[in-house]
Formats: structure tokens, sequence, C-alpha cells
């Protein structure tokens, strides 16, 4: 009983209430912020991650640009409905790279998190173009637009050296090649062996919408075709459950 007689005495006082609600606030503020002080590195390293190529890149850019993050996540939740349907939940590692991440709860389309590799490329294309011609419901408006667009890789190294300055590892040898790796990435006869020395053997290298030239049609089914598949989910074990 005195303790609620208390508890009004702080309710109805003003200035006491937002005294306590500061202490409380500050409370618990530091003890979630200052362990991280002295912590070296707050993301677990991940096998098979690496920093996105000179066109995967190029096509997340067009990716953000064209506002598909309103309405597609890229995140998987721990929650049974949510694995089975999308794949292993997502890793903090997963978006190391990304500058914004992509991580959200708005789907007014699916998660993309591990879009990569589900569909054909011939099926990113026909979906930009008309979505509701494979997505009968789908209310996504027509990205055809995209194909029709050609870029060239001018400003690419800066790209990446912009890149480098806010933590993505990417070395003086791949800035050097940027633009090569760019256009190689569409023609398997370029320097198809550097690029994969550089980042691996998962990156897709093929012309993606089927059209001559580099689109950004081609970049963005390159970003598209690569996500949720750098990790090996069955030889993952997490830190904490090891």
């Amino acid at each position: 009983m005195a303790i609620l007689e208390k508890h009004k005495i702080l309710e109805k006082n003003i200035t006491l209430l937002s005294i306590f609600a500061f202490l409380v606030v500050t409370i618990g503020g530091i003890v979630q912020i200052a362990p991280l002080f002295w912590l070296e590195n707050t993301i677990e390293d991940v096998e098979g991650m690496r920093p996105y190529t000179p066109l995967e890149l190029t096509g997340r850019d067009i990716y953000v640009r064209e506002g598909c993050y309103v309405c597609h996540s890229q995140m998987i939740r721990p929650m049974r409905d949510e694995v089975e349907r999308y794949g292993h939940y997502s890793l903090a590692a997963e978006s190391q790279y990304d500058h914004p991440f992509q991580w959200g709860s708005k789907r007014t389309g699916p998660d993309l998190a591990r879009v990569g590799g589900r569909y054909s490329d011939e099926w990113h294309v026909d979906h930009m173009r008309n979505p509701q011609s494979v997505v009968p419901e789908s209310v996504m408006p027509k990205y055809g637009f995209l194909e029709n667009r050609m870029i060239e890789p001018t400003h690419i190294e800066d790209l990446l050296k912009t890149h480098r300055l806010i933590g993505v590892p990417y070395s003086e040898e791949m800035i050097e090649n940027a633009a090569a790796d760019f256009e190689a990435q569409i023609d398997p006869f370029g320097d198809y062996d550097g690029l994969i020395e550089r980042y691996g053997d998962k990156v897709n290298v093929r012309n993606f919408d089927g059209q001559p030239g580099i689109s950004e049609a081609d970049a963005l089914i390159a970003y598209l075709q690569m996500l949720g598949t750098l990790v090996d989910f069955s030889t993952f074990t997490p830190v904490a459950s090891r």
C-alpha cells in the first residue's frame, strides 16, 4: 500500500516523473551502448561474404534509385513462417557492405533477401517489362525502360573508392580494374579470370537481359541474382551455438 502511495506522488508530480523517466532512459541507454565501445566487431564474420562487383554495385544503386526498397525488404526474421517461405533468416554480415542496408518490414511485395537464383534472367526481364504477366496479382509498376538505358563504367572507380572510405574492403587491384570487371561480368570472353580471382567463383557472368550492350536492366538483374547466394547455409553454424 505504501508503495502505491509513493507511486501516486510520482505520477502526480511532473518534475519528479520527468527526472525518473530521464534516469531510466539514461541507464537503459548506457547498458545497451557502452559495451559496444569494448567490442572490436559487432558483426560476425561469415565465410563467403565479399564486396559487390562493380556491376552489382551499380545495380544496387539502381534498385535504391527506383525505390524498390519501398515495397521489398531484405530481412528474413527468425520466425517459422518467414524461414519456410523465404529461406534462412538474414545475417547481419550479409548487409555489412550495404550503405544503406535494406532491412525493414514493409512488404507490399515479397522479401528479396534470398531471391538470387530463384528465378531465371528471362523471368526477371519479363517481370520488369510487365509484372502482371508473371504474377497476375502484382501491383508493381513496369520497369521495362531499364532495358533501354545503356550505361558505361565512367565513374565506377570513384564509386568503389567512395565505398572504401566507409569501410568496404575494395583493394587497389579491384579499383584499378573496376571498369574492366564491370564489362567482363556481361562478357565471359572478357577478363573473366581476373574478375573471378578478385571476387570469387560465385560471380554470375553472362548477358543478363539478352540484349547487346550493358543496360540498367543488366546491372539490376546482376544485383538481384546474387542476393542471398554468397553464404553456404548447409555448412553455416552460428557462433552462439558453437
